[in-house]
């Protein structure tokens, strides 16, 4: 064999086998080569089929993924043109599960859209280029356990309704039914589109709607123009109006996208004759307004409806601040912060349960088997309360009020599944200041309330001038504590049942009043005052306690005692909220000698809403007898005899009065028992007692 047959040319160089089968880079340029050629092959395929042969198989795509029944029954496209996805369906349907009321989730005579590609792979909202909706419907339903919906496929638990991006649209004879037995909400809406006459290529949809929200109805108008700049980012102009129970709300302003809400620049106004009917529409319960007329600047964020620049009227009160409205969990909750700069007390007394149009009509009184009424009836709604969730600060700079010294009124309300807490409730009263903190507990039927209320020293002269009251003679000054809890589902079912105590004290200082000397019965005292043009003198009190004792809405005095310079003040009885009757009586026992003392209890009777002082109680009219037997008998100067006061009452030892003790803690000064308190024990009142005739015409 010749070796140099066998030989290897030195120069042929070895080529490793990787690199006989071509360069990595024109590997991967070729592989490019070749899906974008597919791409090509296939985006030219589709353009000039229209796509038309893929209906079958997008019937059976959509329908597994969404489990529903998917037909089209006329022409079908899907291509891209020349990048976004175009899409064109004739006699589409898409069926509704097997729950919902009507057989078809959507269902049009022709759909034609362009969709952004670059939104279907990697946006988080689809964005629609424009829309051609004919005769086209869409069913979005609920259902009754709020678990699922039409628009959510599969078995999944419903989920909220996001609707795509829609830049342009045109639709004409579609509609929209929505559902909720929830809200107790269906409605009915009919869209329809104009063009502009000009050159301006501009549609406007008009829509109208009916419907019923709790089974009040309601109506809708309004309109949104999509300009043709949107397409490049411009803005859609919304005005729509929604009218029912007279109520009526109107918004307008501008969307960023045909069906985007969020980062719109809206304008709400609302009017209507009470506040309560506008909010019933949303399942939440707010007490009973007068006409009321609120603007609001609307914006949207996430699942938050937020009302900022709030302000308006109800009634005759001014109310501002910002609100926001938003579901957690599927519950609504409201947080507001509200403020006053004048409050009329009317506006306010439906907060406690009176009807505003009563109370400015003919005020607080109502005749109820033939007896005045004053504490409020009107029950709270329990269902509505605890289906909805809020937090609320509100503050009032004035309140509008015959006589009233009550100002700076502040509250924060939490209303947590049921549970209501109003903590605190302030105001400042007649140069004191009031706070509360109350419970209300909606969980449970019926209601349970506590109270805690706190009075700091107040001036007796500003708290009590309206009942005759000299502020420049008084520097008394009056503290305060009321602690309740009762069931029922008004403030007088509440107070009806409850229990607790009710306390009034009043440090050393001075009262002047020309009605003082009337109370002490101190007859001789007044009419030398009245004669001598001396009756306004400032009565000096040591240390007083007005106090009582509340077993199921029967409060019994525990007790009532003023040490003055002159008298020791008792009283005993007390009064019902049950039946809102009075029976008390005060009596003044002398510390010095005293001519013309009538030295017997004064009754205080008749109702809350008409109360009446009786000086002449039977041991006085017994003592009149008697003073005017002597005086026939023996001398007009022994008259005089049966109303003298001897002047024995013994001063009382403060220290348990300040305190608010009960009356088992009281006594004088030097340790004896004082006569004539009530115990806390004795109230038995249901009906007041009679008033008593004049006694010989002279009272």
């Amino acid at each position: 064999m010749d070796a140099t047959l066998s030989a290897p040319d030195p120069a042929v160089r070895h080529v490793p086998r990787w690199r006989r089968r071509g360069d990595p880079v024109e590997i991967g340029l070729r592989i490019a080569a070749g899906i974008i050629g597919a791409i090509i092959l296939v985006w030219l395929i589709l353009f000039i089929t229209k796509g038309r042969f893929l209906k079958p198989y997008f019937e059976r795509y959509v329908a597994g993924q969404t489990e529903r029944h998917v037909r089209v029954a006329g022409d079908f496209q899907l291509y891209f043109n020349p990048l976004d996805v175009k899409f064109l369906a004739e006699g589409m349907t898409i069926s509704n599960p097997e729950w919902a009321r009507r057989d078809n989730f959507f269902e049009a005579k022709l759909i034609d859209t362009d969709i952004s590609t670059w939104s279907l792979l990697f946006g988080a909202k689809r964005r629609v280029n424009w829309l051609n909706l004919v005769s086209g419907n869409v069913d979005l339903e609920w259902d009754a356990k709020g678990a699922r919906n039409t628009w959510t496929f599969g078995e999944k638990r419903g989920e909220p309704l996001e609707l795509p991006l829609i830049r342009r649209a045109h639709i004409a004879d579609s509609g929209l039914h929505y559902r909720d037995p929830r809200l107790q909400l269906i409605t009915d809406i009919k869209f329809e589109t104009t063009r502009a006459r000009d050159t301006q290529f501009e549609s406007d949809i008009r829509f109208t709607g009916t419907g019923s929200m709790r089974a009040k109805p309601f109506t809708l108008t309004g309109s949104m123009l999509s300009p043709n700049e949107t397409v490049t980012g411009g803005r859609n102009r919304l005005v729509m109006r929604g009218e029912g129970a007279g109520h009526r709300l109107d918004v307008s302003g501008t969307l960023p996208a045909a069906t985007q809400i969020e980062g719109a620049d809206l304008r709400v106004a609302a009017r209507g004759p009470n506040l309560a009917g506008l909010f019933d529409f949303l399942g939440v319960a707010v007490m009973d307004t007068r006409a009321y007329r609120l603007t609001s600047s609307l914006t949207k964020e996430a699942d938050r409806w937020r009302f900022t620049g709030l302000k308006g009227t109800i009634g005759t009160s001014d109310l501002a601040g910002a609100m926001t409205i938003s579901m957690p969990e599927d519950r609504v909750r409201i947080d507001a912060d509200l403020r006053s700069r004048v409050l009329d007390i009317i506006d306010a007394g439906p907060f406690i349960g009176y009807d505003p149009e009563r109370l400015a009509a003919q005020g607080a009184v109502v005749q109820e088997g033939g007896r005045p009424r004053m504490l409020p009836d009107t029950p709270m709604d329990i269902s509505s309360v605890r289906s909805f969730d809020a937090r609320v600060v509100y503050a009032a700079n004035l309140i509008r009020m015959d006589g009233s010294p009550i100002s700076n009124l502040g509250l924060t309300l939490d209303l947590n599944r049921g549970l209501m807490k109003i903590s605190p409730l302030t105001m400042d009263v007649a140069g004191g200041h009031l706070a509360s903190d109350i419970t209300i507990d909606a969980r449970r039927d019926p209601l349970r309330s506590d109270i805690d209320a706190r009075l700091s020293p107040t001036p007796m002269g500003i708290l009590l001038k309206r009942f005759g009251a000299e502020q420049s003679g008084t520097t008394g000054q009056i503290k305060a504590r009321l602690n309740l809890a009762g069931t029922g589902n008004s403030v007088r079912a509440m107070l009806g049942s409850s229990n607790g105590r009710i306390a009034f004290i009043m440090p050393a200082g001075t009262f002047w009043t020309r009605n003082i000397q009337l109370s002490e019965l101190d007859i001789g005292t007044f009419v030398q005052k009245m004669f001598e043009k001396k009756l306004e003198r400032p009565v000096e009190i040591n240390c007083g306690l007005i106090a009582f004792t509340v077993r199921n809405g029967l409060a019994a005095a525990d007790p009532i005692l003023i040490d003055t310079k002159k008298n020791v003040i008792t009283g005993r009885g007390g009064f019902s909220f049950r039946t809102e009757a009075i029976d008390m009586a005060v009596e003044a026992d002398a510390k010095t000698f005293s001519v013309f003392s009538g030295q017997s209890p004064i009754g205080v009777g008749g109702y809350f809403a008409a109360p009446n002082i009786d000086p002449i109680s039977g041991e006085l009219l017994a003592r009149a007898g008697v003073g005017l037997g002597l005086g026939a008998l023996v001398s007009p100067l022994a008259a005089v005899v049966a109303f003298v006061d001897p002047g024995d009452a013994e001063p009382t030892n403060c220290g348990p009065v300040l305190a608010g003790a009960r009356t088992a803690a009281q006594s004088e000064r030097d340790g004896g028992k004082i006569k004539g308190l009530g115990n806390g024990k004795a109230a038995k009142v249901e009906e007041p007692k009679k008033k008593r005739k004049k006694f010989l015409g002279i009272f």
